[in-house]
C-alpha cells in the first residue's frame, strides 16, 4: 500500500522528512543533527555501528563531532567524563560486558553532575558468551544514577536521543542520560521512522548549553572535581542528586510535552495500552511492549479486559503512575528479560511490587517470568502465555507459581555433548624433532628445526570444522606457532574471532584445554592458572596426573586485543609468570565489523577510519605492541609471519623453552583478514610477506635485551616500496592517490624510522 505522507507526518510544527534506518543509525543521525562536540567510544556488538555511522558522515563533513577511539569502554567513559568537565557535549553508546566495563565510572559522572547523552544497546552480559539482546546490562545501570529512557522502535531511539540532552542539561536535573534500546531486534532492524528536516530545528529545540554549569576550562573560575569528602558532605551531595534524579521524572514529562506539540510524537512516562477498563495486563519494556500490543487485541475480541503497560522511562521509576494504571487490574504478568539472581523475580517486578504496596494496592496479583535471554525471539504465541498466567491467577485468585522462567527448555540426559574428538596424546606432540638449548656464551638459546615437512605429523591443536572466514590467517598463523610447541598445553583465548568461530556451543574446535575470559582480562586470567599449576604441583596434588612436563602456558590475543588488554598484559609481564602471550595481529577490530584498532597503521581504511573528502583513513600512527613488551624487560619477545615459516617454528621453540623456565615471553605474528582488508582470499601469506619485505612488519626478537633482526630484506635485495605493499590490498589502495600524498608520506617515515631503530639496535646490543 502507499504511504499517506500528510497522515505519516501528523500536526508537526516543523519541517520533517521520513527515512527507512536502523536504531543504530538514528541514535547517530540525532547526534548529528545535535552536532555533539566530543565521542569517546569502544566498539562493542550491538552499538559498534553508531560511532561507525558518526565516522562515515565525518568524512563527508556532516558533522564535527570529535571522534576519539579509547583503549577500551574505561577508558572511552573516562574520555566522556574529562570532556564533560570541560564544558561541551558529550555523547557515547556501548553494550553488554562493555557498558559493565565502564561501570565505576558511572556514579562518577552522575555524582558529580555533569551530563551527558550515553546509548546503551541492551545485549546479554556473559559469560557465557552471547551477543544478542536482553536486558541484562541495563539492570546493572539501574544505581547508577543516571535517568534511563527506553525505546521501543527506532523512532523512538531517535526521538529520546534529542529528548534525553535536553533533560540531561535541565538546571533541575544536571545528570548523565542512559537512552536503553533493544540489541539487534532494535539496533539492526530498519524501520519507517521520521526525523526534523533541518538541523536548525533540532537544536533550537534542545537550546543552548545553560549557563552557570562547572567548566575546568574556565581560568577566571577555577574549580576542583570529584573531591574527597567526609560523611556529612558526602550524604548531603547524595541527597541532592537523589532530588536532581526525582525531578528528572518532573521535567521528563514537561520535555516530552513540548516535543509532541513540536513533532505530534508523544512518549508519556508509560504507554498504556487498552488499560482504562483492563483486568489482566502484561509489562514489557522496548521492542516486546509492541508485540503485545497484538495480543490485547486478539484477546479483546474475545472478550477478555486485556491491557498492557510499558514504560517509556525506568529511572526515576514510575512507581506512582504504575500503580495508579493497575489501581483496578486483577492479575498482572511482569516479563523481565534479566533475573535479579536470588532476588525472586527480575528488576521490574520488584519494583512494581514494592510500588502496588506503597499506594496501598494490596489486591493486583503479580507474576514474575525471566524471558527472551541472549536473545530468544518473542513472539505472539508467547505474549498469549504471558497473558494465559495472569488470567489463570485472575480466575483461581492466587498466584500459584510467582516467579519462574519462560522459554527455557528442560535437559536432556539424552542430548549431554558427549566428546567428538578424542584427546591428543603426549607420545603424538612430543616429537623430539626440535632442539632448544642454552648457549652459555651468548646468553641466547641454540635452536635446531628440522625441515617443515617432519612436523606435519604432528596433530593439530585446532580441529578442521571451525568457522572462519574464507582465508583467514588466524588458524594458518596460530598453527604454524604451535608446530614448534612440543607436549601439553593449555591455552585461553580473548574475546576475538579466534574464539568466537571455534566455540560455538555445545562444539570446540580446541583439541586441547581452552579457557576464555574477555578482551581486558586475559593476561591476568592466565597468570592465576599458571600460579596455580606451580604452587598445586610444589603441593603434590598433580602427582596422579603423571605428566612427563611441565604444561606451556599460552594466551591468544588478537583483533585489537591489545588495546583493552594492554594493562594486563603489562603486569603479567611485570610479574614475569611463565607464559606466552601470542598476538595475531589482523589491524582491527575485526570480530565487531573491522573498527580500527591502535594496531591499525596510519591511512588504513575501516569501518571507523573512512575514507571520504575530509578524512582519508586513520589518522595516526600504529602500536609497537612487541617494543612495548619488550620495554618490561621480559626474557623473550619475537615477531613472526607465515610467509617465513621457518623463522616462526623456530621462535615457537624459543618461546616455550623461555616460558617454561625463565618467565613471560610475548610474540606478535601478522595475518592476513581478507574480509576486512579487501584482498583476495588466496592472497593472504604473499600480502604479509610483502608486508615483511617493506620492513613495516620487521622479523626480529628481543632475547634477555638483545635485538636481533632474523630476516633482513635490505641484505637480501628483497626490500619493496612501502606503497607496493599497499596496493595489494584494497583498504590501502586510495593512499597512493596524490590527495592522500601527506598520510602516506607520513607513514613512509615512520615505518623507515622504526625499521633504522631495529637495525640500530640489532648492531649496538646496550640499545
Amino acid at each position: 500500500m502507499s504511504i499517506d505522507i500528510k497522515k505519516e507526518l501528523g500536526q508537526a510544527k516543523i519541517e520533517q522528512r521520513i527515512v527507512y534506518e536502523s536504531g543504530n543509525e538514528m541514535a547517530a543521525y540525532a547526534a548529528h543533527q545535535i552536532n555533539y562536540h566530543i565521542m569517546g567510544y569502544f566498539p562493542i556488538s550491538p552499538s559498534t555501528e553508531v560511532a561507525q555511522f558518526l565516522d562515515l558522515m565525518k568524512t563527508n563533513g556532516q558533522h564535527d563531532i570529535v571522534l576519539i577511539p579509547a583503549d577500551g569502554e574505561h577508558g572511552s567513559a573516562g574520555v566522556c567524563y574529562g570532556a564533560s568537565t570541560a564544558g561541551g557535549r558529550v555523547f557515547n553508546a556501548t553494550s553488554a560486558n562493555g557498558y559493565l566495563y565502564m561501570l565505576e565510572q558511572m556514579p562518577v559522572q552522575s555524582g558529580t553532575r555533569f551530563p551527558m547523552v550515553m546509548n546503551l544497546v541492551c545485549r546479554s552480559v556473559s559469560g557465557p558468551l552471547d551477543i544478542h539482546g536482553d536486558h541484562s546490562d541495563l539492570y546493572y545501570a539501574l544505581n547508577t544514577g543516571w535517568p534511563i529512557l527506553m525505546c521501543r522502535d527506532p523512532q523512538a531511539v531517535y526521538d529520546m536521543n534529542i529528548i534525553a540532552l535536553k533533560l540531561a542539561e535541565d538546571p533541575a536535573v544536571r545528570l548523565p542520560v542512559l537512552v536503553a534500546s533493544d540489541g539487534y531486534f532494535t539496533s539492526h532492524q530498519k524501520r519507517r521512522v521520521q526525523t526534523f528536516a533541518h538541523r536548525e530545528d533540532v537544536q533550537a529545540f534542545v537550546g543552548e548549553k545553560p549557563q552557570g554549569f562547572p567548566d575546568t576550562l574556565d581560568r577566571n573560575n577555577p574549580i576542583t572535581v570529584g573531591p574527597y569528602m567526609n560523611e556529612p558532605d558526602y550524604i548531603n551531595n547524595c541527597y541532592q542528586q537523589s532530588m536532581a534524579m526525582y525531578n528528572a521524572g518532573d521535567v521528563y514529562d514537561r520535555i516530552r510535552e513540548e516535543y509532541a506539540d513540536l513533532t505530534g510524537r508523544d512518549y508519556p512516562i508509560l504507554d498504556l495500552y487498552r488499560m482504562e477498563d483492563a483486568e489482566v495486563a502484561v509489562f514489557l519494556m522496548n521492542s516486546a511492549s509492541e508485540i503485545i500490543k497484538d495480543v490485547v487485541d486478539q484477546l479483546r475480541e474475545k472478550g477478555i479486559k486485556a491491557g498492557s503497560v510499558a514504560p517509556n522511562i525506568i529511572r526515576p521509576f514510575p512507581a506512582k503512575q504504575i500503580a495508579e494504571a493497575l489501581s483496578h487490574v486483577k492479575a498482572i504478568t511482569v516479563g523481565d528479560r534479566a533475573d535479579s539472581y536470588g532476588g525472586h523475580g527480575g528488576n521490574m517486578v520488584n519494583e512494581i511490587k514494592a510500588a502496588l504496596f506503597t499506594y496501598g494496592n494490596r489486591d493486583t496479583l503479580v507474576l514474575s517470568r525471566i524471558y527472551g535471554l541472549g536473545g530468544k525471539d518473542f513472539y505472539a504465541e508467547d505474549g498469549h502465555n504471558l497473558f494465559q498466567f495472569a488470567i489463570d491467577a485472575m480466575q483461581s485468585g492466587k498466584v500459584e507459581v510467582p516467579f519462574d522462567y519462560y522459554g527455557h527448555t528442560p535437559g536432556d540426559p539424552a542430548k549431554a555433548p558427549k566428546r567428538v574428538l578424542t584427546p591428543m596424546r603426549y607420545e603424538d606432540l612430543k616429537t623430539g624433532l626440535i632442539t632448544v638449548t642454552p648457549d652459555e656464551n651468548t646468553g641466547k638459546l641454540n635452536v635446531r628445526v628440522p625441515p617443515l615437512r617432519s612436523l606435519t605429523k604432528k596433530p593439530k591443536r585446532i580441529a578442521p570444522g571451525h568457522g572462519a572466514c574464507p582465508g583467514c590467517g588466524i588458524f594458518s598463523g596460530l598453527e604454524l606457532f604451535f608446530k614448534g610447541i612440543e607436549g601439553d598445553i593449555v591455552s585461553i583465548f580473548h574475546t576475538g574471532c579466534a574464539m568466537v568461530v571455534t566455540t560455538g556451543y555445545p562444539y570446540s574446535a580446541h583439541k586441547a584445554t581452552y579457557i576464555h575470559n574477555l578482551f581486558q582480562n586475559g593476561a591476568a586470567t592466565l597468570s592465576g592458572v599458571v600460579e596455580m599449576f606451580w604452587e598445586r604441583k610444589r603441593r603434590g596434588e598433580l602427582d596422579h596426573l603423571n605428566l612427563q612436563d611441565d604444561f606451556t602456558f599460552v594466551m591468544i590475543t588478537g583483533d585489537g586485543g591489545m588495546d583493552i588488554g594492554m594493562g594486563p598484559a603489562i603486569g603479567a609481564a611485570l610479574r614475569n609468570h611463565k607464559m606466552i602471550i601470542l598476538e595475531y595481529d589482523n589491524e582491527g577490530y575485526m570480530n565487531t565489523g573491522a573498527q580500527l584498532s591502535y594496531s591499525t597503521p596510519m591511512g588504513h581504511r575501516t569501518s571507523t577510519s573512512n575514507v571520504g573528502k575530509k578524512q582519508g583513513g586513520k589518522v595516526f600512527h600504529h602500536k609497537d605492541t612487541a617494543q612495548i613488551m619488550a620495554a618490561t624487560h621480559i626474557p623473550y619477545v619475537f615477531t613472526g609471519s607465515e610467509a617465513y615459516p621457518q623463522d616462526l617454528v623456530r621462535k615457537a621453540a624459543k618461546a616455550q623453552w623461555y616460558a617454561q623456565n625463565e618467565g613471560m615471553v610475548y610474540g606478535k605474528i601478522l595475518i592476513a583478514c581478507p574480509l576486512n582488508w579487501l584482498s583476495d582470499d588466496q592472497e593472504g601469506s604473499n600480502i604479509v610477506g610483502a608486508a615483511v619485505d617493506s620492513c613495516f612488519f620487521p622479523l626480529y626478537e628481543v632475547e634477555h635485551g638483545m635485538t636481533t633482526l632474523t630476516y633482513n630484506p635490505e641484505e637480501k635485495s628483497k626490500k619493496i616500496p612501502l606503497s607496493d605493499w599497499l596496493k595489494t590490498m584494497g583498504k590501502t589502495k586510495h593512499m597512493t592517490k596524490p590527495e592522500y600524498a601527506d598520510s602516506l608520506k607520513s607513514f613512509e617515515d615512520e615505518v623507515e624510522r622504526r625499521w633504522n631503530m631495529l637495525k640500530a639496535k640489532h648492531d649496538n646490543p646496550y640499545l
